[in-house]
């Protein structure tokens, strides 16, 4: 029935990969929307909120619960933008620092369980499709 249903086919993928990137970060004690702005943060250290949503591709009200929990963890911390006191930088701590490693040997386990799974191949170009029509839908 829903065979050639975009949103079903997503969603459901969405929902069975979401169960292995919780398991991937749970022994950090964030969820896997916290993971990724953090290493995005480790990354880029100094990037707005706004600019993190965007990277994200989440809304901004999302990125700033998000940003709240890893402050509230002690993994990250928001400073006065140098351009402009009315914006605010987000940076990690050194707690947060401490996870870089971690987290992107936990990243890339998931990854390669994963292209065990579905095959290397199959999975790149999976990744590479679903990022194609989220490119043409924006």
């Amino acid at each position: 029935m829903f065979d050639h249903c975009l949103y079903f086919n997503t969603t459901a993928l969405a929902r069975v990969v979401e169960r292995e990137w919780t398991q991937a970060f749970k022994p950090f004690g964030v969820t896997p929307p916290q993971a990724f702005l953090l290493r995005l943060v480790l990354a880029q250290p100094g990037m707005s909120q706004h600019e993190l949503a965007t990277k994200l591709t989440i809304s901004r009200p999302t990125a700033t619960r998000l940003i709240d929990g890893l402050e509230t963890l002690g993994l990250l911390e928001r400073r006065e933008a140098e351009h402009d006191a009315r914006h605010w930088s987000v940076y990690p701590t050194a707690k947060g620092r401490a996870l870089h490693d971690a987290l992107t040997i936990a990243s890339g386990a998931v990854t390669k369980r994963i292209q065990q799974h579905v095959g290397k191949e199959n999975f790149l170009e999976t990744v590479g499709k679903v990022r194609a029509v989220c490119s043409a839908l924006k």
